[in-house]
């Protein structure tokens, strides 16, 4: 049948499908309806591979103990890190316990470093143990402790202004980030204060926030760039930095890098990040206690890891799955991207027991270095030219742990034909739940998928539900295995190994045809993402 795909119908883009069930759930879809409505079956044909891959999602779960050893026992995966080389080690043994080829593969090295103990502590003018942490690749005390007093950024109108308080920061921990007005979570100004009150604090936020902005772009620094302030700071004799991130909700903070790489930086709370700055404010001159463990180890190797189940019909083209398996490491990244990594690892394991003879190559890439620019994954494309020539689909996943709801054809105008088809020969139970976006549009450089999209390839991001990724758990170290959604990642192997399944024994290659206008009322120009090069040293980079 055609791969035509009309402009017009009821929906804003029927689709014509090879394959008749696909048109049914597109349009039950459409409808506003889902499989379950219409009480259909599981599967939409006999198809004794779709129901094994079902019965070892659902039945058979390896997630919950996958997940406890990876999590829990290995923890965080900073870029370079020893955390990162354990939890590398781990996944290839797992791949190859289930019987599947499995390497790490390098791609070029890295700062490493090392998290050792940190304990932050308020010791005048009162006694309380804070709740933070030193940042990643942030220098350490040497085990012994930095007591010292407190100071913030003041009113900088000019450059000069800021020569003067580098003036004063000598042997002081510096305040160098907006204290929050208030920590009560977002949501409960909403549901429960007075006509006008939220609307207040939003007002009062928002305009602390940009006369502390205004403070930091007038130091005379490019556009106010931390890495610039640290750096100066540093110069002028800091005990080091204290920095807080808020994303809106209780007892989270963010955890990203530290920028100096000779003084402590340490975040935070929200809750202390404010005790401390109003102590100051208010002259009642608190001093801080900061004791913390690092160990800096240089440019080390860093790698991907890389597992496949050879094709017995076509093995020169292939099927991927693909997920960063770096994490920041204020938590253990549970659902960044710990859950899309595991999803990946649970599919290759279905997929080994139930199609254990594919038609085309089945690869995995767990891939290092995404927080620091997509790295892993671009150097991966540049080194594997005739895996992205060969490329039939890959399907990557990387924003938590709820049950995927988004599908999109990436821009691919004519993709969206066989992710129809594909889609309908999945059970209803977890198709039912998915938005297919065609043509959709390419996307920019937020995940994986874009290192393979620019490149012409057909890599189809799969968009999970919230679960308030973006204010719980994302960058946050409450990125926790207890924040994980087994019932939703059970429905999401289903999907992906379905998926892979289906694509790998599809007999038309799926179409690499691009959109060349965007919507819009009279079009205009679509702006396809180019390639940028990976970044394989952190000596050639600016992101550190």
């Amino acid at each position: 049948m055609s791969n035509e795909i009309p402009r017009r119908g009821l929906m804003e883009m029927v689709i014509k499908s090879r394959a008749v069930h696909a048109g049914l759930v597109l349009m039950i879809m459409g409808m506003g309806l889902t499989p379950r409505d219409l009480d259909a079956q599981r599967l939409a044909t006999e198809d004794p591979v779709l129901q094994g891959i079902w019965d070892q999602a659902i039945d058979n779960s390896h997630f919950e103990s996958l997940a406890q050893s990876l999590l829990d026992s290995i923890g965080p995966r900073l870029t370079a890190s020893p955390g990162m080389e354990m939890a590398q080690n781990w996944a290839v043994q797992v791949l190859r316990s289930w019987g599947i080829e499995a390497r790490m593969e390098r791609y070029g090295t890295w700062e490493g470093w090392n998290r050792g103990p940190s304990h932050v502590d308020l010791i005048s003018p009162r006694v309380r143990s804070l709740e933070g942490r030193i940042l990643a690749w942030s220098p350490g005390t040497d085990g012994r402790p930095i007591n010292a007093r407190v100071t913030y950024v003041p009113d900088i109108s000019s450059p000069d202004d800021w020569q003067s308080f580098l003036a004063t920061v000598n042997d002081k921990w510096v305040m160098l980030s907006f204290p929050e007005p208030t920590c009560r979570a977002n949501e409960q100004w909403t549901e429960f204060a007075m006509p006008g009150s939220a609307e207040r604090m939003a007002e009062d936020r928002a305009n602390g926030q940009q006369a502390w902005n205004r403070n930091l772009q007038s130091t005379g620094s490019v556009d106010g760039r931390r890495r610039d302030l640290h750096a100066q700071l540093e110069a002028a004799g800091a005990a080091g930095i204290i920095t807080s991130q808020w994303p809106g909700s209780y007892g989270t903070t963010r955890v990203f890098n530290a920028y100096n790489r000779d003084t402590p930086t340490f975040e935070l709370s929200c809750e202390d990040y404010g005790l401390v700055y109003r102590l100051t404010k208010n002259g009642q001159d608190p001093v801080l206690r900061l004791t913390a463990e690092a160990e800096n180890l240089g440019e080390v190797p860093v790698y991907n890891v890389i597992g496949e189940i050879p094709g017995t019909e076509i093995p020169d083209e292939y099927v991927m799955l693909s997920a960063h398996y770096d994490s920041w490491e204020g938590g253990s990244g549970a659902t960044d991207n710990g859950s899309g990594s595991l999803l990946m690892l649970e599919t290759m394991r279905i997929l080994k027991e139930v199609y254990p003879n594919p038609k085309r190559t089945i690869l995995i890439g767990l891939w290092s270095g995404e927080e620091q620019g997509l790295n892993g994954s671009r150097a991966f494309t540049e080194d594997h030219p005739e895996i992205v020539e060969g490329l039939q689909a890959l399907f990557n996943q990387d924003n938590g742990t709820g049950r995927i709801v988004n599908l999109s054809a990436q821009g691919f105008i004519e993709a969206g034909a066989s992710l129809a088809n594909w889609l309908s020969h999945v059970p209803a139970e977890v198709a039912g739940n998915v938005n297919l976006n065609i043509p959709g549009n390419p996307g920019g450089g937020g995940s994986d998928y874009a290192s393979f999209v620019c490149h012409g390839a057909p890599a189809f991001n799969l968009g999970a539900l919230s679960w308030d990724y973006s204010s719980h758990t994302w960058h946050t170290h409450r990125d926790t295995f207890d924040k994980l959604i087994f019932d939703d990642l059970k429905n999401n192997a289903v999907l992906a190994a379905s998926l892979v399944y289906l694509a790998s024994e599809d007999n038309e290659k799926v179409s690499r045809e691009r959109r060349t206008v965007m919507g819009g009322r009279g079009g205009r120009t679509a702006q396809w993402p180019t390639c940028t090069p990976a970044t394989r040293s952190s000596r050639d980079s600016s992101r550190m």
